[in-house]
């Protein structure tokens, strides 16, 4: 039988044992997957990068397998037989392929968990969460938040904090607070308009809290535009008002932690009921602290009224407002909590 070429034609035809073929395999994959796992670790963009780190780990397989081949060529200083080149090339493609696939894969894996988000919520999502009190639109609001990562602006916090930070803006509405004055409009769409050019709210955020009227939502379109932007996304929780008298009359709250008690759905442990049927104020304390609860002074029946009719008063103009694009989408926010988050995630994600 004939010998492949070797390094040195001179010497003797020495036959490869299977056992070395299956060490050379395992050297060449493990040198391949080494390379590739340090070359997915480096970076991964979002466009390409994967499949050029897999592109990389292929070469990089192939490179490690052939050096290692030739570095075990000249230690024996033996030929290889032409009985073992078909096992002896299984063995060299095998580290090759394992190598490259595994680098490929990293690299993959890496940028997919990078886009997956983008891919689904893209582009910037600017989004608005309305609902009347009770509706459950605090709970699931964070529950956005975590989903999209995106941040949750408050008009109270972002105009504490351009006060607290002296911007040009934060300075105006500090002497139109120090006069007793309401904000202005323009003042708000400005601190805004400031606040969304953060780093976190590069792929969007939420408007908590604003607008509140009609001519709030479309300064605040003129704004976006501006920038080439827009409103993509208005979720309105809607549940009845018999529900949403149950949930608000039955909350109490812990006023140091803000840990909220309900009477029907979530009591504390120290309730007790009166002969009303309706919970004795003393008997409600903080399961952790036994400090005393509180109700807040709108939480009754006849605050929730005015409550209600101030909400469908300002709010409904604003979803008409945006109900012609098709951004608005309507949750029945008075099922079980983990229904309304499924319903929320899939128009999260689907628009639908």
């Amino acid at each position: 039988q004939g010998c492949p070429v070797s390094i040195d034609d001179t010497l003797p035809c020495v036959p490869l044992p299977s056992s070395d073929l299956s060490a050379m395999f395992a050297r060449g994959s493990a040198l391949g997957r080494r390379f590739a796992s340090s070359a997915a670790a480096a970076s991964v963009s979002r466009s390409g990068d994967g499949a050029r780190l897999g592109t990389a780990a292929v070469a990089a397989g192939a490179a490690a397998t052939a050096a290692w081949s030739l570095q075990q060529q000249q230690r024996e200083r033996a030929a290889r037989c032409d009985s073992d080149p078909v096992a002896l090339g299984t063995a060299l493609l095998g580290g090759l392929a394992v190598g490259g696939a595994g680098g490929y894969l990293l690299g993959k894996s890496k940028k997919d968990a990078v886009e997956a988000k983008y891919e689904t919520y893209w582009p910037r999502k600017i989004m608005m969460v309305f609902g009347a009190p009770g509706a459950g639109k605090g709970t699931q609001g964070v529950k956005i938040v975590d989903e999209l990562e995106i941040p949750q602006l408050s008009t109270g916090d972002m105009l504490r904090e351009a006060v607290a930070a002296g911007t040009e803006i934060g300075k105006k509405a500090k002497e139109v607070m120090a006069a007793g004055a309401l904000v202005s409009d323009e003042i708000v769409i400005g601190i805004i308009a400031d606040r969304i050019k953060e780093p976190d709210c590069k792929t969007g955020f939420i408007l908590d809290g604003f607008p509140r009227t009609l001519p709030q939502a479309k300064a605040l379109d003129e704004m976006l535009a501006k920038n080439g932007e827009s409103v993509s996304l208005v979720m309105a929780f809607d549940v009845d008002q018999a529900v949403l008298e149950d949930r608000v009359c039955g909350r109490w709250m812990d006023k140091a932690s803000g840990r909220s008690y309900h009477v029907k759905y979530a009591p504390p442990k120290s309730m007790k009921m009166g002969p009303d049927g309706k919970p004795i104020p003393s008997t409600m304390k903080d399961d952790i602290t036994g400090n005393a609860l509180y109700q807040r002074p709108d939480d009754t029946a006849e605050a929730l009224k005015k409550r209600l009719d101030s909400y469908n008063n300002s709010t409904v103009p604003i979803l008409d407002h945006y109900a012609p694009k098709g951004i608005v989408k309507h949750i029945d926010g008075g099922r079980n909590i983990h229904t309304v988050w499924s319903d929320v995630k899939s128009k999260l994600a689907s628009g639908n």
